[in-house]
């Protein structure tokens, strides 16, 4: 088992992209970049509008990786059910 390394990012749901902060951070470790990002957006998609905290752990050997997706900030939340 290699090394893991781990990043943690807030995201509005949905709406990863490959540039900052999430490119910049995980490039350099030549992870599948596109791959990550939609992995992060199919995850968040259910928090459009909302900013939602994702931590992407990464085995620095195999370049394989894991999305965890957090919950949405409270005040994100009551905004929406307003």
């Amino acid at each position: 088992m290699g090394e893991k390394k781990s990043f943690k990012f807030l995201i509005e749901g949905g709406k990863a992209t490959a540039g900052p902060p999430i490119g910049p951070s995980l490039g350099p470790l030549g992870v599948n970049l596109p791959m990550v990002v939609a992995r992060i957006n199919e995850l968040t998609g259910d928090y459009a509008g909302m900013r939602v905290p994702v931590e992407v752990v990464v085995d620095v050997e195999t370049k394989e990786f894991e999305v965890k997706v957090g919950i949405p900030t409270t005040s994100a939340l009551i905004v929406k059910e307003l």
